[in-house]
Formats: structure tokens, sequence, C-alpha cells
């Protein structure tokens, strides 16, 4: 399951644009919205602090949380922030209203373990890793935190596909249609060199 949900306190704004958000800004709070569930959108401020320090925690685009809007509280899920670029604070933030019946999609990291087992990656192969996350469709209220990969008697050139993870019920990778490669166990490279040196060694023989 995905990390443990939180409460976030807010006050609804009135006053959108530059100017207002500039100002909430200045008062170590930061803008959001909060959208979806045939809703009207609400426009609303946040503690800066309180926020950042939940981004910083990770798992912040997978946790169900709570925002109490002046004393109304609504379950959600962060679809986006956006970060000062030069500062590095958080200057955005979008939430999606969520109840018990929403599919949402989702990036989730994937873990990978045993790399001891592996006969390729202890023989000196490197663990190529073509995908950290995974994007899925899945419900609201069942994010999983991770998904995790077993290496154990994974030889060089061997490739993990989405096929070897095991995805929980209701859990659908959102490339659907093919059996992608999630990582790969590369051969060392100073093994190449020499076969290849070999070869043309025989070659020009």
């Amino acid at each position: 399951m995905s990390h443990e949900s939180y409460e976030l306190k807010a006050e609804a704004r009135e006053r959108v644009g530059k100017g207002s958000a500039r100002e909430l800004r200045r008062n170590g709070l930061i803008p959001a919205v909060i959208y979806g569930d045939k809703q009207a959108p609400i426009s609303i401020a946040l503690n800066t602090n309180e926020v950042t320090k939940r981004i910083h925690a990770g798992g912040f685009l997978t946790t169900i949380a709570t925002i109490d809007v002046d004393g109304k509280k609504i379950k959600v899920l962060p679809k986006d922030y956006q970060l000062d670029p030069v500062r590095d604070f958080t200057v955005h933030v979008d939430f999606l209203r969520v109840s018990g019946n929403t599919a949402v999609t989702v990036e989730i990291p994937v873990h990978f373990e045993n790399h001891e087992k592996s006969p390729g990656l202890k023989a000196g192969g490197v663990l190529n890793i073509v995908r950290h996350e995974v994007e899925v469709h899945c419900p609201a209220d069942a994010i999983p935190e991770f998904f995790t990969v077993d290496l154990s008697g994974l030889k060089s050139g061997d490739s993990i596909h989405i096929s070897a993870v095991k995805l929980p019920k209701n859990v659908t990778p959102v490339i659907a249609d093919r059996d992608f490669t999630i990582a790969t166990i590369v051969a060392p490279a100073a093994g190449l060199a020499e076969e290849e040196t070999e070869g043309g060694e025989e070659a020009s023989a």
C-alpha cells in the first residue's frame, strides 16, 4: 500500500492571479487548487513548510491526503506541483478530489531485491534499469507504494519484463499492449572488451 495518509489545513482564497499568488508566498503560503469529481474547482492556500515537508518525505504524488478547507474535509490525491527553478521551493500544487470509486493514473517506483543472488551481477555484470517507475491505472484508495523485482538467478543478458512483476488486483500498466522491459543484466564491460579483442586478433590472423 501507499504511504500513510495525512491531513493539511487550508483556507479558501477568493482572489486568484499572479499578484495574489506572490502575496501568499510572501506570507509563507502556497496557492493550490482542488479539482475533479464533477465539482467546481476550489482555490486554496496551504502552509509552505507543511507541503514542502510532505514532498521531501517521498510518495507525495501517490499518497491520499485530506485537506481541511475552513472546516470542510476533502479527500484528495496530489497530481502535480511546481518548484521555483532558482530557489527550489514549492510555488503551486494541484489536487484531484477522490472518492471510493475514483480511478487514477500514477507512476509507481520499482525496487530491486536479491542483487547478491544474481549470478550475472556476482560475476561483475551491471543492472541496467530501463524504467525506475511504471505508470499504472489503479483505484485511488489502493495505490501501491512500490513494485518489487526479484533478481535471484538472473544471468548476464537476461531481461526483466513487466510480466515478471506481480501487480495487485485492479492495477494495470498504462502500456497494456506489450510486455515492456523494466531492466536488463548487462555483461561486464571488461569481458566484452576481451572478447572483441580476441575476435579482432582472429580476424587479422
